[in-house]
């Protein structure tokens, strides 16, 4: 008998228990399963064209809204965003669904938090798969002082910018839906700055970022009702949660500091967009895959592909990571 393709509206929403209190999730397919994690500024809406794909390839798909965003629990401290406490999120969930072990794939964010849910909790991640946020093993100088000081002391990093309480949620939060449609345009190939363009990834004095967005036009992969399902859930949670990921970074570097230069053994995959800032400005971190990802199956580049690359490239994406998905160890 032909059963149909798997579709999103057919995704099942469930809220599950973890440390915070609740992770939201959805669900597509059955098999073995496959933990999405997404990034800054975005949803577990950001996987729909993976949802269906991977459901339809034999695997149950699960997106979450990470920790601080959508329908999952947002702790009101910047404490409560650790590395470590996300992981445990991830690891809960994968409890929560009757589950002992899952592949985790994370985009931006999402794939920093996949590398080191990989790396902390080996017993229960079994794969990971990174899209545009290549991997870099805890260690180094604190993150605060590097990003301090990029740009010369004439612009400032996004970064630091989102490190004051308060500060970034003052510019985004009186008009959250104009602000994400230039963020996701500043960051999307066929509508980011040109290269003379000031760079949106820094702030000049007594500017705001979103000077330096463009204003007049959305990515061809973000139509008006998917920005509006963005929007909504902002315009409703807030970027607070969402925000205070990037004001814990420094208490990442203290907690991980005994897993300094820790590769990953696991069978990995990194997808990465040639036009992303993420991939060029961490190209050194790609080159040091041999030692830090000895696992790494599949790596690709896309050419032309910008930061947003599962929804700028979803069929590219999906047949990538179905080949590397279906080439992994049985459970």
């Amino acid at each position: 008998m032909h059963r149909p393709a798997p579709q999103l509206e057919d995704v099942t929403h469930r809220l599950l228990p973890s440390p915070a209190g609740r992770v939201h999730a959805a669900e597509l397919g059955e098999g073995p399963l496959v933990l999405l994690l997404h990034g800054f500024p975005e949803s577990w809406y950001s996987w729909r064209h993976q949802l269906p794909a991977l459901a339809a390839a034999g695997y149950r798909a699960v997106a979450v809204d990470v920790r601080g965003y959508g329908r999952s629990s947002r702790p009101d401290a910047v404490a409560a965003y650790r590395m470590r406490d996300l992981v445990a999120d991830n690891a809960a969930v994968v409890e929560a669904l009757g589950e002992r072990s899952a592949v985790v794939v994370g985009h931006d964010w999402g794939a920093t938090i996949a590398a080191h849910s990989a790396l902390l909790r080996p017993d229960v991640f079994r794969a990971v798969g990174l899209l545009s946020v290549p991997y870099t093993p805890p260690g180094g100088p604190r993150p605060s002082e590097i990003f301090a000081q990029l740009g010369g002391g004439k612009e400032e990093f996004y970064v630091s910018y989102f490190q004051e309480p308060g500060r970034a949620e003052r510019e985004i939060e009186p008009d959250v839906r104009g602000w994400l449609a230039g963020f996701y345009a500043a960051l999307s190939a066929d509508t980011m700055p040109g290269p003379g363009a000031p760079d949106p990834h820094f702030v000049s004095p007594g500017s705001t970022l979103r000077d330096r967005f463009p204003a007049d036009r959305l990515p061809a992969w973000l139509g008006e009702a998917e920005l509006d399902v963005y929007a909504g859930e902002f315009e409703r949670t807030g970027l607070t949660g969402a925000l205070n990921r990037y004001r814990a970074m420094d208490e990442d570097w203290k907690d991980l500091a005994d897993l300094t230069g820790a590769p990953i053994p696991q069978p990995s995959l990194f997808l990465g967009g040639t036009l992303d800032a993420s991939t060029t400005w961490l190209s050194d971190a790609i080159e040091a895959f041999p030692v830090t990802l000895p696992g790494l199956r599949s790596s690709h580049l896309l050419e032309g592909c910008g930061h947003w690359i599962q929804q700028e490239r979803p069929d590219e994406v999906n047949r990538l990571l179905t080949a590397w998905l279906a080439a992994l160890p049985t459970d």
